[in-house]
């Protein structure tokens, strides 16, 4: 882990995003004490939340893009621009 000063950090702190992004932690001081760390977020992939939903059986995906809903959905009523332009009078 390397270690950075609170000024340093504020003059330069794209730099040191820039270093975090590309994995280096980082422990920031003030005044030669450790007062925070900073490490990336190890993000999920873009598809883990379909990829858990199938594995748990609440949907079902062969991996191609979705087509979207067989039967349109029908408005009953007004429309949702029409109850919002209501609502801004």
């Amino acid at each position: 882990m390397e270690t950075v000063g609170i000024r340093e950090l504020k003059n330069h702190l794209s730099r040191h995003m820039e270093r975090v992004c590309s994995g280096t932690r980082l422990l920031v001081t003030r005044r030669g004490r450790s007062i925070a760390t900073i490490s990336p977020v190890e993000a999920p992939s873009d598809t883990a939340w379909a990829n858990a939903l199938v594995e748990t059986g609440q949907a079902h995906w062969n991996g191609s893009k979705p087509i979207g809903a067989r039967r349109p959905v029908s408005i009953v009523g007004r429309s949702v621009s029409a109850l919002v332009l209501e609502e801004r009078q």
